[in-house]
């Protein structure tokens, strides 16, 4: 056994120690149950945890045959708003206080199958549309890094159990860059997967219209390997999901991966980044630059006209979905989803031609995007224009310039409007000592390339543990 606490370590790592019996997997939930008992309390990740569920999940684990699953034993949160039968998933709503599904989201059934221990699920912002996590149903998650800062949103609950020791991986979601920019913000690796490629059936509220193509359930972990493991385990198409393609896992070796040129930029020329942010991005090509790659400087156009396409379908289409929802329960919600609601009533009604020209310009960017891709198939660059911020903030002065919350947050956004896979891992830090994330993108339906590249920079920087745990 390494002499890292089993809380600190890769979830590749506990899996060699689980098949290799040097622990058990009662015995490992044991390691992570008082750690949940100890943290939980400060940082309000996971909103539904009992010991003696977890403890009889690991138990027969334990005493099946072989532990022959791929994942048995391995110890896993779910975002609460990926249905998880017997949990409560009430996607951070008073609206749904005290729901718990009977049925598992087509994931959760795999992590399941898988052998995964489902320790609980996390806390997210109500109906996931915000960058911070916050509630009136859970009240406020806090950053391991820093208790008095956000962990981002909307899978802020997730990516703050995992970076403190609490979970050893699990799952998220993002239409927007809510499993990119809580990654970032915590300093653990993630990954938006191309849509479908792990099936969103079960997802609260539903990947349906935009959102089948914004949309993806994404695995968060402290290592893109873990990442990668969680990929391989929960994709392949699932035959009753419309948006889920049968598209076969792909091996591919690193001297393959590096016949692909990578193209970086710091900033989208619109919007500035920290200057520790442009650092971070450096860093990382460099990274590249030393294994063999061919990385360059490039910024794609278009990007403007993908954000401002992805705040039409997420913002103004995704009040469309939402409000019935809670349509009679008004007074119920919470600040930061009446916040939402404000923005998107801020713009005149959408008419069917609104929704019409925008679809079409919609795949006339992709297609402009795409074309750039063929001669840059990965993109490098910043997952936000700030680390992570104190709760409530919502402004900061970056190169002499006022950046507002919603401008900072741009950098994840283009790629749920390309349906691209984008992989985070940590990199830097900021003056305060939080970690600084990059974002690496490949072209939609390459995952495993964006992992296996992704992969070379986690090596070269990696997790590390935030003093709380």
């Amino acid at each position: 056994m390494t002499s890292k606490p089993v809380t600190e370590q890769s979830a590749c790592e506990l899996l060699v120690l689980l098949r290799t019996k040097k622990i058990s997997a009662l015995e490992l939930a044991d390691e992570y149950i008082p750690q949940i008992e100890r943290l939980n309390p400060r940082i309000n990740a996971l909103v539904d945890f009992d010991p003696d569920r977890v403890r009889q999940q690991a138990r027969v684990i334990d005493s099946s045959a072989g532990h022959s699953e791929p994942l048995a034993g391995l110890p896993v949160t779910v975002k609460s708003s990926i249905s998880t039968a017997g949990h409560r998933c009430e996607i951070g709503s008073l609206v749904n206080r005290g729901d718990i599904p009977s049925r598992d989201a087509t994931v959760v059934s795999r992590l399941r199958s898988a052998g995964a221990v489902i320790l609980g699920t996390t806390n997210c912002p109500e109906y996931l549309m915000a960058y911070v996590t916050e509630n009136d149903l859970h009240g406020r998650t806090n950053n391991p890094w820093n208790l008095d800062y956000t962990p981002g949103g909307s899978s802020g609950g997730e990516s703050a159990a995992i970076a403190a020791g609490m979970s050893a991986g699990g799952l998220g979601s993002d239409s927007g860059g809510s499993v990119r920019v809580p990654a970032h913000f915590t300093g653990i690796c993630s990954l938006k997967p191309t849509p479908g490629r792990i099936p969103s059936d079960g997802h609260l509220p539903a990947c349906v219209g935009p959102f089948s193509f914004l949309g993806a359930i994404g695995p968060m972990a402290r290592t893109i390997d873990d990442v990668a493991l969680i990929f391989r385990e929960l994709s392949g198409q699932d035959p009753i999901d419309p948006s889920s393609p049968p598209v076969a896992l792909r091996k591919l070796d690193l001297d393959e991966s590096k016949r692909l040129t990578v193209g970086y930029f710091e900033d989208d020329g619109l919007i500035p980044v920290t200057r520790e942010t442009q650092k971070a991005i450096q860093n990382a090509a460099e990274a590249l630059r030393k294994q063999g790659f061919d990385v360059r400087s490039f910024r794609p156009n278009c990007l403007e006209q993908a954000r401002k396409l992805w705040e039409l379908f997420f913002v103004r289409c995704g009040a469309m979905f939402e409000e019935p929802l809670v349509r009679g329960h008004e007074a119920k919600l919470s600040p930061v989803f009446r916040d939402f609601l404000a923005r998107a009533h801020a713009a005149p009604p959408l008419r069917a031609e609104d929704v019409l020209t925008a679809w079409a310009e919609a795949d006339i960017i992709r297609g402009k995007l795409l074309e750039q891709m063929q001669e840059y198939p990965l993109l490098l660059c910043p997952v936000c224009a700030v680390p992570a911020f104190r709760h409530g903030e919502r402004s900061w002065t970056i190169a002499g310039r006022q950046v507002e919350y919603l401008d900072a947050m741009r950098y994840t956004q283009w790629f749920n409007l390309l349906a691209a896979p984008a992989a985070v891992m940590p990199v830097g830090c900021s003056p305060e000592g939080l970690p600084i994330g990059v974002q690496l993108v490949g072209r939609p339906f390459e995952d495993e390339v964006v992992l296996k590249v992704a992969s070379v920079i986690d090596h070269e920087f990696g997790y590390t543990p935030p003093p709380i745990s």
